[in-house]
């Protein structure tokens, strides 16, 4: 699509020719850049400054070649996605006071640009002053955003929204939940879910109930033709504490070694129950929930290894995060996070040894993207997009 002028002026992808041609990737980077500051109303000392962060960062991973054009990409043109999350400081940002890309349509045009084929919802709001208003959570507004995301040949995928709490289901959250399907079945939705875990709680008497809960949402959903779906932090990875001594209240204090979520695999319906691997997290889950103690009170290691976890169940993740961070052994959660292969996770291995290649659908997720610099995000959504493209086996 061509580039916009003005108010809704975008940030456009010239990725394809440079990669063509074989330029190594730090210069393309680097031409890449310059061109989105001067899409982005940025002057040179601006620009530099927006930039070293990502330069920096991309250095060491972007230094290769790109591969030859005639190699099978990991991930499908017409799968590349990115959640609205990455964006949100551009979807909430006044259009009144930016030349920048802003609210719903804006970005979805800046993402359609730059070659997004699929996007998920992270809820339906944004500046009350964008077209349309605050909050697109109604049938007129799913109805409004469909027109957006057809004009720019867009495909929603899911969405991270309400998911009821309570069990057995209240009257008024069952009337909700059927709403978000209305809505889901506008957008045309594959998928409904949330971005919590279907319980924080350490006990398998809680994710029994959690896996009675969502089996019967699931089948609600399925009857409207939408799949529900839960996305899952490293917590969800960690062990059961399901044996051992029990403490004042009855509850068990040691581990068999099964984790969370491993356990709700197992008790919840394939049918009606899909999943949403945030990578990242699940990689953090790899170097935090390395060890628990079994009945006999002794230490046990157990290291996670998401890939394995995946295929193990592959169509029951039809959603991936793709989000990739820097090891960083200083922080708590041993990574930092970066823009989609600027990072040391290894993706290229990841999507090489799915055996379903083209039925996942990976978003790039960047929590940290937005920034003080106002087109932080949208730039790094350039990127990411540039080094999906040029992910190959």
């Amino acid at each position: 699509m061509p580039a916009r002028a003005g108010h809704g002026s975008t940030v456009t992808c010239s990725a394809h020719a440079s990669l063509k041609e074989g330029k190594p990737r730090v210069s393309h980077l680097r031409e890449h850049e310059e061109a989105l500051g001067r899409r982005l109303g940025l002057n040179r000392r601006q620009l530099f400054a927006a930039t070293t962060g990502v330069a920096a960062a991309a250095a060491v991973s972007l230094a290769q070649p790109a591969r030859a054009a005639t190699r099978q990409p990991l991930i499908p043109p017409g799968r590349r996605g990115i959640i609205l999350y990455t964006v949100r400081d551009a979807i909430s940002r006044d259009p009144a006071s930016t030349t920048l890309p802003s609210g719903f349509r804006r970005v979805l045009e800046t993402l359609a640009d730059i070659g997004y084929k699929r996007v998920e919802f992270a809820g339906y709001r944004q500046h009350a002053g964008s077209e349309g208003g605050a909050n697109l959570e109604s049938v007129a507004g799913a109805r409004l955003l469909r027109t957006w995301l057809d004009d720019n040949g867009l495909e929603a995928e899911g969405n991270h929204g309400f998911i009821p709490g309570s069990w057995p289901l209240s009257t008024a959250d069952l009337d909700r939940f059927k709403q978000v399907l209305e809505i889901a079945n506008i957008l045309g939705l594959g998928h409904v879910g949330t971005g919590a875990d279907p319980t924080n709680s350490p006990y398998k008497s809680d994710w029994d109930v959690a896996a009675e809960k969502w089996n019967e949402l699931g089948r609600i959903a399925g009857e409207a033709g939408v799949k529900l779906y839960t996305h899952n932090h490293d917590a969800a990875y960690a062990f059961l504490l399901d044996s051992g001594p029990l403490d004042a209240q009855g509850r068990p204090t040691r581990s068999s070694g099964v984790r969370k979520l491993e356990y709700f695999f197992g008790i919840s319906d394939p049918r009606f129950v899909h999943f949403e691997m945030d990578i990242f997290w699940a990689h953090v889950a790899q170097y935090k929930h390395r060890t628990f103690t079994a009945p006999d009170g002794s230490t046990q290691t157990n290291i996670f290894d998401p890939l394995a976890t995946v295929r193990a169940r592959e169509l029951r993740f039809p959603l991936f995060h793709a989000k990739d961070g820097t090891s960083n052994p200083a922080v708590p959660n041993g990574y930092d996070m970066v823009p989609f292969g600027t990072g040391d996770i290894d993706y290229r291995r990841f999507f090489a040894r799915l055996r379903h290649m083209g039925f996942h659908n990976p978003m790039y997720e960047q929590d940290n993207a937005p920034g003080a610099d106002p087109a932080q995000s949208l730039r790094y959504a350039e990127l990411s997009y540039a080094n999906m493209a040029e992910l190959r086996a």
